[in-house]
């Protein structure tokens, strides 16, 4: 197990933009950086890092945390492999310290998976390095195909045995469960090898982690399938992996552009010979989630093909997915002949990649001209051809582009472009439809899915709806506005989310408070984002110590039983004098309180300009919002005991209501109370500007 010393050591060094960024493009936003969400499909930015707290939180899918919950929910990754992962990239040398037997086997199977199928790909290498068999035939292959021996041990790629049982023999010999070599289709239900002699590729995670294989023959019989994989397991689900992702990702950001072939060789071949912004969708059309992967490091896809004009057309047809999720698609079609592979071994790189630069064409354009082709003047077929091109131009969400295409399309097709016009909206607001019915259908399983419990610092990504707490006004309030009736300008949420587009309303729209719910989230607010700043200089009180001590009395009468919760966590670090800080809430063990100060330190009403300061304007009639807590205290405490003092208002004259007319002392008693209560509503209302209805 690692220690507790290496434990704090790498929590602390983590970066959020660092670990955040490997996977997810950003760019600057102020102080903090901004880029598309890696765990909802979206099309405007709503993902949100702040370096300062050290956390990301998207206000679209309502998911946030810190660099350790982000690897974990990102890459399905423990705790202690976040750890791992964290330490390797910052260099730091992990303390172990003794791991009992019940900790071993606890571990999670996806831990056990990742380490068998490490052991796999050695066996493989091993057995192509230093077999007889497999140096004739695997490495004699990998080097027919113009592989160097540092790029065929970087892939990891290897050979497997005649032997029909050589893998799985070996494996269980040296301790590896069989069910397990099961589970990951390396062993079939005979206890015999899945792959045997067939070359292997290794395929693997955005991380680097190896998750699955593919195996090709090398038999000239035709009625053995070319290709077998690895089936889907836990670490594996085709739909969401790109092979050579995890080596390309770097050079897709820095040429803003990804390049997508069909195979392996091809994907190896390109990045051997230094064009390293290429991955392969192994052999299957393109899913939302494979174009979501490419979407977090460029909107820009140019796809190769060789001259297969059959194989080409039913590729096609699956591209219109990638227009919907607003891409920007090339197409480059081949000599005849070649693949990207046998290409690049005949003219070199340089060639190759003025080639795919001067030859790529626009998706749309390439497919219109690539259908008139094939339909020639049939007026039947063209007819044919138009509403083909038109459910295309359809699914571009951008109104300026499908416009350009419609334009370009109508006269390369000799139609009048007001008609295609017409038919390119019809289709626009048919599939607006469809899709409305598919993420209502959306919303509401979602809706039914119950909540994860709680009591862990970290846990694995779910399905669970996001927390909808309600973003906080915080330090920009104004100071005569209203507090006791809710949210101010609550209303205006309905429609687009406060300037957010119409897919991000959802999860970011505000729940009407009741009761005294607003003023107990925000002395909630500020316990864990200024708990621990300094009240009182001359007597070192805390915000913390100052908050608690005036409300302690009060604390069995809150509404709200997570802004309880907060505040009786609070003091008892107090009483235990634990340290109070923002780190402490944004790790803490309870999700329900992570959820929520990630929520506190990301408002979406922005944040104040760094230029400002650059340009030598600054704020003349207070602080600047992270430096203002302390009035932020005096007032928040101030409507807080406002809006107690009202309830206590009210909840005295009803029992002064409920006495008889002969019970003149108690009657009397509560009227001397109810003049000590009006007394401190008024002052409270007069500090707080607010109106009071008596």
């Amino acid at each position: 197990m690692i220690s507790e010393k290496s434990k704090q050591l790498i929590i602390d060094t983590a970066q959020v933009e660092d670990i955040v960024g490997d996977f997810v493009t950003l760019k600057r936003k102020g102080a903090n950086l901004s880029g598309l969400c890696p765990f909802h499909n979206e099309k405007t930015p709503s993902f949100n890092v702040n370096p300062t707290r050290n956390i990301y939180k998207c206000f679209g899918c309502g998911e946030g945390g810190d660099p350790i919950k982000f690897l974990m929910e990102y890459e399905q990754l423990s705790f202690p492999e976040a750890l791992r992962y964290i330490a390797k990239k910052y260099g730091i040398e992990i303390e172990e310290t003794e791991t009992s037997q019940e900790a071993i086997e606890e571990r999670q199977i996806v831990d056990s998976l990742h380490i068998i199928t490490e052991y796999a790909k050695d066996y493989y290498q091993k057995q192509m390095f230093e077999t007889d068999a497999g140096k004739s035939v695997g490495l004699s292959y990998f080097k027919s195909r113009g592989f160097r021996e540092e790029t065929i041990r970087k892939w990891g790629l290897g050979i497997t045995p005649a032997k029909k049982d050589g893998f799985t023999k070996q494996a269980t010999d040296d301790g590896y469960n069989i069910e397990l070599l099961r589970k990951l289709g390396l062993t079939n239900k005979y206890d015999s090898d899945f792959f045997r002699e067939r070359v292997m590729f290794t395929i693997r995670s955005l991380s680097g982690k190896i998750i699955a294989y593919a195996g090709r023959t090398l038999s000239k019989d035709k009625k053995v399938p070319k290709y077998i994989n690895s089936p889907e397991t836990e670490i594996y689900v085709k739909n969401k992996v790109l092979f050579g992702a995890h080596f390309a990702r770097k050079s897709i950001r820095n040429e803003d552009e990804c390049i997508i072939v069909e195979g392996y060789t091809d994907v190896i071949s390109l990045h051997q010979s230094g064009i390293e912004n290429v991955v392969a969708s192994s052999g299957t059309s393109l899913t939302v989630g494979q174009i979501n992967l490419i979407k977090r490091y460029t909107p820009n896809i140019k796809i190769l093909y060789d001259g297969d004009a059959a194989g080409i057309k039913a590729a096609l047809r699956g591209l219109d997915l990638v227009l919907e999720q607003d891409m920007n698609v090339k197409v480059v079609l081949l000599p005849d002949g070649e693949d990207p592979d046998s290409y690049m071994q005949k003219v070199g790189r340089a060639e190759f990649k003025r080639y795919a630069d001067e030859e790529a064409k626009d998706f749309i354009l390439f497919k219109t001209d690539l259908l008139l082709e094939e339909v020639g003047n049939d007026p039947v077929k063209r007819a044919g051809l138009v509403k083909d091109i038109v459910g295309s131009i359809a699914r571009i969400p951008d109104a300026i582009k499908r416009s350009f295409y419609t334009k370009e399309c109508a006269t390369i097709v000799g139609l009048d472009e007001t008609i295609l016009v017409t038919e390119v909206n019809k289709a626009v607001v048919e599939q607006a439809k469809i899709r409305q019915k598919e993420e209502e259908r959306e919303r509401r399983r979602r809706q039914n899915q119950s909540r994860p419990n709680s009591g862990g610092s970290y846990q694995q990504r779910g399905n669970s709806e996001p927390a909808h707490y309600p973003p906080m006004p915080g330090e920009s309030d104004m100071p005569g506005m209203p507090q006791d009736i809710g949210w101010p300008g609550e209303e205006n949420y309905g429609d687009t989310g406060q300037g957010m587009p119409p897919e991000h309303v959802e999860d970011v729209t505000p729940r009407r408070t009741s009761g005294d719910a607003f003023q107990e989230r925000d002395i909630a607010r500020i316990l864990v984002s200024s708990g621990d700043k300094i009240f009182d200089p001359e007597t070192n009180t805390s915000v913390a110590q100052y908050i608690l001590t005036e409300i302690q009395e009060v604390l069995d009468h809150f509404d709200e039983p997570l802004y309880e919760k907060i505040a009786r966590n609070t003091l008892e670090m107090l009483v235990s004098k634990k340290p109070i800080t923002d780190k402490t809430f944004v790790q803490h063990e309870d999700e329900e309180i992570q959820t929520f100060t990630i929520n506190c330190f990301s408002p979406v009403y922005g944040e104040l300009s760094p230029g400002w300061e650059e340009r030598g304007v600054i704020l003349n009639t207070q602080k600047a919002p992270e430096l203002n807590f302390t009035r932020d205290s005096v007032e928040g405490l101030q409507r807080f005991k406002l809006k107690k003092v009202i309830r206590m208002c009210s909840q005295n004259q009803e029992r002064m209501k409920e006495l008889g007319k002969d019970d003149v002392e108690q009657l009397m008693t509560l009227l001397r109370v109810q003049m000590k209560l009006n007394e401190m509503r008024d002052a409270l209302a007069e500090k707080t500007n607010t109106v009071v209805y008596k």
